[in-house]
C-alpha cells in the first residue's frame, strides 16, 4: 500500500534533529515525511496532497502571538522565528480547515493550541514544585493520561515515562482541546480534540524514544489515520 504524506514542520537550521527523528518515526509507522520550513514551502502548492501533519519542537513561540501571558517575568528571553510561527500557524489553519489528522510535539503543541485561542505558561520555574526544571531527552518524569482518551487507547495505559525538552507549557485551552495528560506538578502534557477527530498535541518529544513501543504507537496512530483518509 502507498504510503501516506506526512508534512513535518520545522526551522531552517542544519542540525535539524527533530526533522530526522521525526522522519524516522513516520516512516517506521509506515508513512512518508515530507519537510516544511520558511525557505521549503513548495509543499503548500501541494497541501491537498498531505494526509497527515506533525507541528514540530523548537525554540519558543513570540509572546506577541498571544496575549495574558502567565508568569513570564520582565527578564525572561527567548529565541524566536517570526518566519517560522507565521509558517506554521498558516499550516495548522490549513490543517484544521482540511481535517488533516494532526500531532503537534513540544513548541507545535503549544503554537496548536495558541492557533485554536489558548495560551500558554510563559516560565514553567514559577510552578514546578514536585519535579525538576532540568531538561532531559531520557524519558525521566512521569505522564498521567486521562483514562478513556484518544492518548490513552493509544499509549495502551494511562501512566507513562517521558522526557522534558521545555520551560513552557500551555494554560488555558484553546477552543475544541480538552487536557488528557499531566505530569506530578499538574502542568499540562497532552491535549487532544474534544472530538472523535485527531488532533493530539504533546508536549514531551516521543521522536526521540524511538526506543519505546508506545511513544512508536503515536506515530503508528497518526499514520493508520492518514492512511484511512488516502
Amino acid at each position: 500500500m502507498k504510503r501516506p504524506l506526512i508534512g513535518i514542520t520545522g526551522p531552517d537550521k542544519r542540525l535539524a534533529w527533530g526533522w530526522w527523528f521525526g522522519a524516522l518515526s513516520v516512516w517506521l509507522a509506515g508513512g512518508r515525511p515530507v519537510r516544511i520550513t520558511p525557505k521549503r514551502q513548495h509543499w503548500l502548492q501541494r497541501f491537498d496532497e498531505l494526509r497527515g501533519l506533525i507541528i514540530g519542537g523548537g525554540d519558543d513561540i513570540d509572546p506577541n502571538l498571544y496575549t495574558d501571558v502567565t508568569d513570564l517575568d520582565s527578564d525572561v528571553q527567548g529565541e524566536y522565528d517570526a518566519a517560522r510561527d507565521a509558517l506554521e500557524s498558516d499550516v495548522i489553519r490549513r490543517g484544521l480547515a482540511a481535517g488533516l489528522p494532526m500531532l503537534g510535539i513540544c513548541r507545535g503543541a503549544q503554537l496548536i493550541n495558541i492557533v485554536k485561542g489558548g495560551n500558554l505558561i510563559g516560565d514553567l520555574k514559577t510552578v514546578r514544585k514536585r519535579t525538576s526544571n532540568r531538561w532531559f531527552v531520557l524519558p525521566r518524569k512521569t505522564l498521567h493520561v486521562e483514562p478513556g482518551s484518544q492518548l490513552s487507547q493509544t499509549l495502551g495505559g494511562v501512566r507513562a515515562k517521558i522526557n522534558s525538552l521545555h520551560h513552557q507549557a500551555v494554560d488555558q485551552l484553546g477552543d475544541g482541546l480538552r487536557r488528557v495528560g499531566h505530569d506530578l506538578d499538574d502542568i499540562t502534557q497532552a491535549v487532544e480534540s474534544s472530538d472523535d477527530s485527531f488532533l493530539l498535541g504533546v508536549q514531551w518529544h516521543p521522536e526521540y524514544m524511538p526506543q519505546v513501543r508506545r511513544m512508536r504507537r503515536i506515530f503508528r496512530a497518526l499514520v493508520d489515520r492518514a492512511r484511512a483518509r488516502a
